[in-house]
């Protein structure tokens, strides 16, 4: 396979990459770099392109005029020219578009070979994809890294606003890093577009440790007592990093000011008076507030620093610091990520992709971007922890374990396969429904789950369905991670949401079902009442459409059942896995959604086969003709479904084949055997 990526912003070349050097030389260039060489190094991929502008500046360097650069093997840098040949802030290249799709264009005429996939990062580069999809029929994926809605003074009628609409419409597949990404921005933009949105954690391309003395000498000169532990930040100079924020909280809290000094690397400089003017705007306010706060010999603000002092100083940091990222909002958080792997403990701006990533590895805190109190007790929390060494040794084993570029590489390639070969449909005439849940059921045994994969492969009258509780977004990672096969049918976010494949990778809303789940949701009700019941909501990205969720044990259910029938509100309450609580409308739920596909397909429920092991699986475990539980099921459903339901004494995926072979006949024991 052949892989072309597009991104035309900031300073892009072979590394080493001298982040900072303009305002948008940023972690998109490290996600770029770090993707394409990964992909590079798979046996299934010939060649990987990054296309960017080619641009003649002497104060950036001679590097960036270059037609053509090598990476690595099997990658390359190649430089569109136009006629204008200065260097384009991310805001002046729309204007340039029309020039820089033409040079696309006649790139792909001269390619000896043109790619099989097109990946566009940001709005602009998907407009140049589109284009050339329209001449070349190339599908492309759109990679959106920051949206301008999650801008504090966002214009919803600005042409960047259209155009990434446009591009989250019309891509073929859209990968992101961030469950808030995956659940939250893209749904606010076209909540349609689920169906097409992978959630892929990428890589970090980090360096091995570099020691502490070159941070030390870098920041020494700035400080008064430079023994003491440090907080640390990385950032580009731009107003929504929230920089301001930590002198902030070190001016206001006297006891972090005793307890560490704080060190910024905000880009890199000439002058505080020089550069583009948001960079000079973001420096002259952290010097005023420096000044004003008295803060001078305890913050290290240097002009320039390398890529080696950048790792060193996290390597201090790990001693006995923290990092912070106080952005207003951070779609992703490479720099979390980096720390994390560093074996520094976080404290990161709740609002964006951080939330996502200390979540994964266990270890940190969130905190209000806004609030400089919250963030300085945050910090003071993290520089006291007694626990601190064992935490951050966790913490860092599951960053370094999640976040590689190898995996990304898996998984995208996966979504560049989906795009590029037509899978087969669901059979015309399927005799069955399968419907099975993921988590607990089809994962949690490696072995097992690639059993199932290989079963469902040899089934062509059964159609396989996945029932979850995950949102689609979620539903298709866990199984793309666990290597099972893309089912015919997804029934998603506890049965209210209904997507089937249509082939090509793409999963599309069953608009039937939504109409008629619907009828009598009062979801503004529903919230409303389930407030008055002071039980804790889930995070943003776990609300949907059709599906209002909630912590809380058994006795919140009831109360939640109780005070919706009192007021008249027609909703169904279901508990599963001990303390989560959701909402849905009356007519919703997976045996609602699994009878609506039965009598799609000419079946009826009776036709059906359900596979679960928790509280949410219940309806469906009750409603299809077969059941089947295996030997992991909880939230007492084997209980409640004595004799009514296959109990294997298998766990996971090899239960769920145990209940197959006793349906299907002794045939499917060879399956069991193997798992």
């Amino acid at each position: 396979m052949r892989i072309l990526h597009i991104a035309l912003g900031g300073c892009l070349k072979a590394p080493p990459v001298d982040y900072g050097l303009t305002e948008d030389t940023g972690g998109h260039i490290a996600y770029v770099l770090g993707a394409a060489m990964a992909q590079a190094e798979r046996p299934d991929v010939t060649q990987v392109d990054i296309v960017t502008r080619a641009f003649s500046d002497p104060g950036l360097g001679p590097e960036y005029a270059a037609d053509e650069e090598y990476v690595g093997p099997k990658v390359r840098i190649l430089r569109l020219r136009t006629r204008r040949d200065c260097y384009l802030a991310k805001e002046d290249l729309n204007a340039e578009l029309p020039a820089i799709t033409a040079a696309f264009c006649a790139l792909l005429d001269r390619l000896e070979h043109r790619p099989d996939v097109i990946h566009a990062h940001f709005s602009d580069a998907a407009t140049v994809a589109r284009a050339a999809f329209e001449r070349f029929a190339i599908p492309w994926i759109y990679t959106p890294h920051s949206l301008a809605r999650e801008k504090v003074d966002c214009d919803l009628a600005s042409q960047r606003v259209s155009d990434e609409l446009a591009a989250i419409r019309t891509a073929h597949a859209i990968i992101v890093s961030s469950r808030d990404e995956a659940e939250r921005q893209i749904m606010a933009y076209d909540p349609d577009a689920a169906g097409r949105v992978h959630r892929i954690s990428p890589g970090v391309t980090f360096g091995a440790s570099q020691g502490t003395d070159h941070g030390r000498r870098l920041i020494a000169p700035f400080l008064r007592q430079p023994e003491k532990p440090i907080v640390f930040a990385v950032a580009r100079p731009v107003r929504k990093k929230n920089l301001a924020a930590l002198v902030r909280a070190f001016g206001m809290n006297a006891r972090l000011r005793e307890a560490a000094n704080l060190v910024i690397l905000a880009g890199l400089r000439t002058s505080v008076g020089e550069g583009p003017e948001e960079q000079v705007a973001v420096h002259q306010d952290l010097i005023r507030l420096i000044d004003r706060h008295d803060l001078w010999g305890r913050v290290a603000l240097p002009r320039r620093h390398t890529a080696t002092e950048v790792r060193s100083l996290y390597d201090l940091a790990a001693v006995d610091g923290v990092f912070a990222n106080p952005a207003l909002h951070e779609p992703f958080g490479l720099t979390v990520v980096e720390a994390a792997q560093a074996g520094v403990p976080v404290v990161a701006t709740r609002s964006g992709g951080p939330s996502s990533i200390i979540g994964d590895i266990g270890y940190g805190a969130l905190v209000d971007p806004e609030d400089a109190g919250e963030l300085a007790d945050r910090l003071l929390d993290m520089l006291g922890d007694p626990e601190r060494e064992r935490r951050c040794r966790e913490a860092r084993d599951r960053a370094c374990r999640l976040y590689q570029w190898h995996g990304w590489a898996r998984e995208s390639l996966a979504v560049c396969r989906g795009i590029t070969e037509r899978r087969a449909k669901a059979p015309r005439r399927a005799s069955r429904i399968l419907a099975c849940d993921v988590d607990g059921t089809l994962t949690g045994d490696r072995k097992a789950a690639a059993a199932f994969a290989k079963w469902s492969a040899r089934r062509d009258d059964t159609c396989i369905l996945v029932a979850t509780g995950r949102s689609i977004s979620e539903a298709r990672r866990v199984i793309a991670a666990w290597s099972l096969p893309c089912p015919d049918i997804l029934v998603t976010s506890v049965g209210s949401e209904i997507w089937r494949c249509d082939g090509w990778g793409d999963y599309r809303l069953c608009r039937g079902y939504a109409a008629t789940i619907s009828d009598g949701w009062q979801r503004e009700e529903v919230v409303h009442l389930m407030a008055g019941l002071g039980i804790t909501a889930q995070p943003l990205h776990d609300q949907r459409r059709w599906k209002v969720s909630y912590y809380g044990s058994p006795a919140d259910a009831a109360r939640a059942t109780q005070v919706l029938a009192d007021n008249g509100v027609p909703a169904r309450v279901v508990h599963s896995h001990g303390s989560l609580i959701d909402v849905l409308p009356v007519n919703a739920g997976k045996a609602a959604a699994i009878g609506y596909e039965a009598h799609r397909l000419d079946l009826t429920l009776a036709d059906c086969i359900a596979a679960g092991d928790s509280g949410n699986d219940l309806d469906m475990l009750s409603a299809c003709g077969a059941a089947i539980l295996p030997a992991n099921a909880r939230d007492g459903i084997a209980e409640l479904l004595r004799g009514k339901a296959f109990q294997s004494r298998h766990s996971y995926a090899a239960g769920v084949l145990d209940g197959l072979a006793a349906i299907y006949g002794p045939a499917d024991r060879l399956a069991l055997r193997h798992a």
